[in-house]
């Protein structure tokens, strides 16, 4: 797609890595990953969480592994999964041998919290015997105390030091197929730890504001941190961490690509605040598209405004655009060209109904290539 100068965003440079079957970094797209809140050991729970993220578009799948009981639930996790699972390691190296046993595609571990270098080395060879790749996980808010001694406080500084001394653990035991995250809770921090880890090296990094809050606050930090790194071309994968149903992360992540134009996938509503110019309930309507449309997954661009002033031209640029006119009766815009006229009663049915027949549409065509 080609973009005016100002719209471009060029992706940084990077190795690429491979969890499962996605490849992270290099030319991939920058892939969008959530983890789920439940119980490990509950396998059933678990895949019903999986599944529904899944439905939602998610392509990498994290879960938590703190103890033996959850290792051996990941082999019926990882076989019931349809996208690649990636397992949440913190200290015990064992569990992360277990997890890669297990079939898991990647760890999630620091190497030098798990003890010895021996230590290192055996779960650095589970990892290529099981082709694991791994995730060096930063967070500002367990830093060693050796880096918080030095720095003072958690600074970004401190954080990119803490990566590359992690990185150069694996470095040193031959293994390079890793990515690396330096989150932090505060949005500066984070922006400033990734734009210097960014500098030092070629890994390819996964980006989130950690422990961001609930679905609106968290919504908010979350767009403003991994928006702001990924229009500079930084960032391979995301998760949005949100005190929140996994599947809402996915949403927000998919909803952050789209607005930057890295990646589309379901329907991308432009719809106006509503003012006392509308000639219809403009909030009503696109909550229930909202609700309504959230099943379809191509890349379709739909613009709902309530008067005649910024619709026709938000209209010319969707593919299918409506806009509010008086007594009643509403303008219908496909592919930016005034086609019909709709009702007020008929609004919400008649642009699903749009909206439904264009994805298929597209779905066929795509088949067909």
């Amino acid at each position: 797609m080609n973009h005016p100068e100002y719209r471009r965003i060029v992706r940084r440079k990077t190795r690429q890595v491979r969890v499962g079957p996605v490849l992270v970094g290099g030319d991939a797209p920058i892939s969008v990953q959530t983890m789920t809140n439940t119980l490990t050991a509950d396998v059933e729970a678990t895949l019903a969480q999986i599944r529904r993220a899944e439905a939602a578009g998610v392509d990498i799948v994290r879960v938590s592994c703190p103890d033996e009981e959850s290792t051996r639930a990941l082999a019926a996790i990882v076989k019931g999964a349809k996208v690649p699972v990636v397992a949440d390691i913190h200290f015990h190296y064992k569990r992360a041998i277990e997890a890669a046993e297990a079939g898991a595609a990647c760890l999630r571990i620091n190497p030098g919290n798990i003890g010895s270098a021996a230590r290192v080395r055996e779960v650095v060879q589970a990892a290529k015997d099981h082709g694991c790749s791994m995730r060096i996980g930063v967070n500002a808010g367990s830093l060693d105390r050796e880096l918080l001694e030095k720095y003072g406080e958690p600074c970004p500084q401190a954080m990119v030091e803490s990566a590359l001394m992690h990185a150069r653990i694996l470095e040193d035991n031959d293994f390079f197929d890793f990515k690396i995250s330096v989150k932090a809770s505060d949005v500066f921090l984070a922006i400033a730890a990734y734009e210097g880890l960014a500098a030092a090296c070629d890994y390819p990094l996964h980006l989130g504001v950690t422990e961001a809050g609930g679905l609106r606050t968290g919504t908010v930090k979350s767009a403003l941190g991994i928006g702001a790194l990924l229009r500079q071309g930084i960032g391979d994968t995301i998760r949005v961490s949100l005190s929140a149903d996994p599947v809402e992360e996915v949403r927000v992540g998919f909803d952050i690509l789209k607005g930057l134009d890295l990646r589309h996938r379901g329907v991308r509503i432009v719809s106006c605040p509503s003012c006392a110019r509308m000639g219809f309930d403009v909030s009503a309507v696109v909550a229930e598209l909202e609700r309504r449309l959230d099943h379809i997954v191509e890349p379709v661009t739909l613009s709902v405004l309530g008067c005649v002033v910024n619709g026709p031209g938000e209209a010319r640029s969707s593919d299918i655009g409506l806009t509010g006119g008086g007594k009643n009766t509403h303008k219908v815009f496909l592919n930016g060209v005034p086609d019909h006229s709709v009702g007020t009663d008929r609004i919400v049915d008649h642009l699903v109904d749009l909206v439904e027949k264009r994805a298929a549409a597209m779905k066929t065509a795509k088949a067909a290539d």
